[in-house]
This record gives C-alpha cells, structure tokens and sequence, in this order.
C-alpha cells in the first residue's frame, strides 16, 4: 500500500515538532529518575499495567498484567518487582527481556485519567523472598519482572477523556462487544476446535488457572 508525506528524516520530524509547538515547562520539566513517594503511591493503587517489550527480531509487544492494587512491589527508589502470573504460557515479554532489558510501563488506576509512566531495564528474577512475598492462595509466582526505573512521568488524561473509557454511558451492550472466543476460533484455523470449544475453555481458565 502505498503513503504519502511520510516523515522518515530528522529534518522532516522538526517540522512536525515545530508545528506541534513546544512542550510546556510542565511536560518538559516532569521526567524524574527515580520511584519517589508520588510514584510509590500511585503503584500501591493500581491493579493494572501494560509492559511495553521489544525483541531482537526488531517487534515491539505489550502485555497486560493485573491484579488486586498493589500487587507490583516497589523496592526502593529505582527498582520494582512485577510478579508473573499465569497466563498462555506463551513468554513474549519474558522472552524479549533476556534479548533487550529495555521496557515501558504503563499504570493505570480505574477511573483516574491520569496514567504512570515508568521506562527503564528489566531482568527476570527467581529470587525465592521475592516469590514468597508475592504468593496468592498459597501459590508462589514461578518468576517474576525486576525494573530499574530510568524515566518516571505522570500522562495527561486527554487520551481517557477523548475516549470516554471509564464513563459506562459509552460502554457497549453485550451484544455489541467483539467475541474473544470467535476471534480466537479464527485465528487459530483449527479444524476440531469450535467457537463453544473456545469459549468453554476461555471461561475454565477464568474460574481456575488464574494463579
């Protein structure tokens, strides 16, 4: 398919930027390298983040993780600790990390606009103390995300606001919301395996392999 006006030199982006305009001194000034209280907060309150990864093949991935608020630990000023639940067992972002630490971090806390941005290095880390304090029903993680933060920012809520994402008044009926099972049926093209079969399955894992 083919684009025009597409902006790929240095030149062309100050353009951009100069019709953009410049940053406030509030966004240019808000960057800090370090998990202070404000962040430390923030993080206590959350039960959701995406985990921005990118591979040695050159593709970038973002996953979901989520839990009950708080579930990420904060360690110290620059490292933090993200258990690993149990998901599809497919690795992307743990598989990422050991070919490139390099990571973003998106939390949210629900009906807030306003997200915590944290980029910085990751390891994935077996440390038993760890894994013990972040067990669930008697079920320790089998590993989990350490971060050292190198950029920490507050986000605007322009995108929330635009979007009406935490007003129920604009949530689609039941009806109206895409099938997962359907999409998934489609995707993996597997001749034995039906949209219900799908779903059924989708629905055990809910109720039973969540930790």
């Amino acid at each position: 398919m083919e684009f025009h006006e597409v902006i790929t030199t240095e030149e062309q982006f100050e353009e951009l930027q100069a019709q953009c305009g410049s940053p406030s001194i509030r966004a240019a000034n808000k960057v800090i390298d370090r998990l202070d209280e404000n962040c430390v907060h923030f993080i206590s309150k959350s039960p959701f983040l995406s985990l921005a990864t990118y591979g040695a093949d050159g593709r970038c991935d973002v996953s979901p993780r989520g839990d009950q608020p708080g579930f990420v630990t904060v360690l110290n000023e620059h490292y933090l600790f993200i258990p690993e639940r149990k998901g599809n067992n497919r690795l992307d972002s743990a598989k990422n990390i050991i070919k490139n630490p390099a990571v973003g971090l998106l939390f949210m806390i629900p009906g807030m606009g306003e997200t915590l941005r944290i980029n910085g290095k990751a390891m994935l880390c077996r440390d038993s103390k760890l894994l013990e304090r972040h067990e669930v029903n008697g079920k320790p993680p089998l590993f989990g995300v350490v971060v050292k933060a190198e950029e920490c920012f507050i986000h605007c809520a322009k995108a929330f606001i635009r979007s009406g994402i935490w007003n129920p008044q604009t949530w689609l009926s039941k009806e109206e919301i895409p099938s997962a099972a359907a999409i998934m049926a489609a995707h993996m093209n597997i001749p034995a395996m039906s949209e219900k079969q799908v779903a059924k399955g989708l629905e055990e894992s809910y109720k039973t392999r969540l930790y």
